[in-house]
């Protein structure tokens, strides 16, 4: 089944409003009027209105970093799905820095997804091993537990995008062979075909992220196991961004 390229730039908290509408209007002035490719951009909360002013193609969306999964309430500096909704398409769920030092587990992750789906706005799941994990060969593991906890009592994952992020990778400039990655996507399709069936894990869009930038961006689209990519650094940098976001267009997947 042929699935839409999908690329992600998570922004995290970097840019002012004035410095988003900026790199914004760059990205919008390098893209074709036809990429062939959805993308996401996913601004600090602040600037999410700014930019989703600016967006008009039906190629282009708005994502937001992270949602509570409390309808409101007495949460200060929390926002919730009925926030996003007017505005974004995506969310980002799980991020391996939510999870690191903000504590989140995979059962506040679940929380948030069944918000965001309960919602109508499509959650990102990210998943990733520890360095530790990985060198003892114990990554697929881990990621087919972490997934399988993420997705408890979800009943339907048509919607969902899954964002494989090696911990030791994000932010690091160290970059995951190609051959490892395959391993680990082939395992997450797997796990959501035992769990939800083949017709599920077929539809399902799988994202590698962790230092994915303009140089090593045609590498991992040439595997068949990767839709595209969440972004992080090179999404911060007009021409870069664009780059991955052609190269997925030219991979075909």
């Amino acid at each position: 089944m042929k699935r839409t390229p999908l690329i992600a730039g998570n922004w995290k908290m970097n840019t002012t409003t004035d410095e988003a509408i900026r790199l914004v209007k760059e990205i919008l002035e390098r893209l074709e009027d036809d990429i062939r490719t959805e993308v996401v951009l996913c601004p600090p909360f602040i600037s999410l209105y700014p930019v989703f002013q600016m967006l008009s193609s039906e190629h282009i969306f708005l994502g937001a970093q992270n949602l509570h999964y409390e309808e409101s309430g007495a949460f200060t500096g929390e926002i919730s799905a009925a926030m996003l909704k007017p505005f974004c398409k995506y969310v980002i769920i799980g991020h391996s820095e939510r999870r690191q030092l903000f504590g989140e587990t995979d059962e506040i992750i679940n929380l948030k997804l069944k918000k965001a789906l309960q919602a109508g706005i499509t959650p990102i799941l990210c998943l990733g091993e520890t360095l530790e994990r990985r060198e003892a060969g114990e990554a697929e593991e881990a990621i087919a537990s972490q997934l399988k906890s993420s997705l408890g009592d979800i009943s339907d994952i048509q919607s969902m995008v899954i964002a494989y992020e090696p911990i030791w990778a994000i932010g690091t400039g160290v970059n995951a062979q190609t051959g490892e990655v395959n391993l680990i996507m082939e395992r997450i399709r797997q796990t959501i075909s035992d769990i939800f069936g083949p017709s599920s894990a077929d539809r399902i869009r799988l994202l590698y992220g962790g230092s994915v930038n303009s140089q090593n961006a045609a590498d991992y689209f040439s595997c068949e196991t990767i839709d595209g990519a969440l972004v992080g650094g090179a999404s911060l940098k007009a021409e870069q961004f664009v780059s991955i976001i052609q190269q997925a267009a030219k991979a075909g997947f």
